[in-house]
């Protein structure tokens, strides 16, 4: 059983490539995203300064320190692999097989107004492939990673989504309705009808519902590869599935859907159209 605290993962000796087991990546991944979890949790307090960027989105001195320390302890035990975060964008090499993503604070909308379902996220990466990701939700209390074929992992106990199988039995959630289009729009709104609850404890918080089973639909009109990553290694880990709205398994995809197994035919069947269209 991955115990709920463990020490940081070791830099490798000097000149040698950390191991690559999927072990070793889930390890890092929960040690990682607690650390820059933790500095992120140093700030959130009434009155923080509050910056905008240039799509209109908030950003704070949280989000940018707890991005800056995770890119230095991935220089120091990952040096060889690249890095993406979402403040501070790539860095590495562009041929570098692995790469390492960031989001400091997943949720700074909810971080600025003083709620607690606010999340940093880690993920690793080869090519499209996810390997490991975690979330950590100091203000809560929990944290979860995973990696493939090694499970999900809360607070250091195995996590499973529900075996709720019925939609008027499931509880929905989302970040927001802000579609790109009416249709999507559309057939969220004639699912969340047929739905016992539906809240919106949205941002990462919800997939973390998905993957604990505490609710059963977790869906996002658009995610950037940082905001998804890591929950869908997260949840399929968990016995779930993650697609994005045309179905596809990627975190490359048009927005996000997360679901237990036993719904995730139904949903999908309700929201998933394929093509390009948004």
């Amino acid at each position: 059983m991955l115990p709920a605290r463990r020490g940081a993962a070791r830099a490798p000796p000097s000149g040698r490539r950390v191991s690559e087991s999927p072990r070793v990546l889930l390890e890092a991944c929960a040690d990682l995203a607690r650390l820059a979890g933790e500095r992120a949790h140093s700030h959130f307090k009434p009155g923080i300064a509050v910056d905008l960027k240039a799509d209109g989105s908030p950003v704070t001195r949280a989000d940018r320190e707890a991005e800056e320390l995770g890119r230095e302890w991935l220089a120091k035990r990952f040096p060889g692999d690249a890095v993406l975060g979402e403040e501070f964008g790539a860095a590495g090499a562009p041929g570098a097989g692995r790469r390492w993503v960031i989001d400091p604070v997943d949720g700074t909308r909810s971080f600025v107004k003083g709620v607690p379902l606010w999340g940093t996220l880690v993920a690793v990466m080869e090519g499209e492939h996810v390997l490991a990701g975690a979330a950590a939700f100091p203000a809560c209390g929990e944290w979860v990673a995973a990696a493939r074929g090694e499970g999900a992992w809360w607070n250091g106990s195995r996590a499973g989504v529900s075996a709720t199988a019925s939609l008027d039995a499931s509880t929905l959630l989302h970040t927001g309705t802000a579609f790109d289009d009416a249709g999507r729009r559309s057939r969220w709104d004639a699912l969340a009808d047929r739905a016992g609850t539906v809240r919106t404890w949205g941002d990462c918080f919800g997939y973390l519902m998905v993957a604990t089973g505490r609710a059963e639909v977790m869906m996002d009109p658009r995610l950037n590869v940082w905001d998804a990553a890591s929950v869908m290694v997260i949840v399929d880990e968990a016995g779930g599935v993650f697609t994005d709205w045309t179905g596809t398994r990627t975190a490359n995809g048009i927005g996000g859907i997360a679901t237990n197994a036993a719904l995730a035919t139904e949903v999908r069947a309700a929201l998933c159209r394929p093509g390009p269209s948004r």
